[in-house]
């Protein structure tokens, strides 16, 4: 089930890598996008590249890199945020 006005919807629905990537690239911030937006992005983006590589057995060790490559963005941004950086 999905929320009514949920961007992350269809990404959450994804069960291949290719939509996967689609649903996730449709939802990516501009650059110019604050560093809590691009840490809740990388978040969620973790979480459905490792559902994905459940349900897309073909591609499981790929989107287990993308969910791993997603969660050290989220980690990263999250230690320049408490750390007080500025975004470059």
């Amino acid at each position: 089930m999905t929320r009514a006005g949920d961007p992350w919807a269809v990404a959450r629905q994804a069960r291949t890598l290719n939509e996967a990537h689609d649903a996730v690239g449709r939802l990516r911030p501009p650059p110019s996008g604050e560093m809590p937006v691009w840490l809740e992005f990388y978040r969620r983006s973790a979480a459905v590249y490792a559902e994905v590589a459940e349900t897309d057995r073909g591609h499981h060790h790929e989107a287990l890199y993308w969910a791993g490559r997603e969660a050290r963005m989220a980690e990263e941004i999250d230690s320049r945020i408490r750390s007080g950086a500025r975004a470059d």
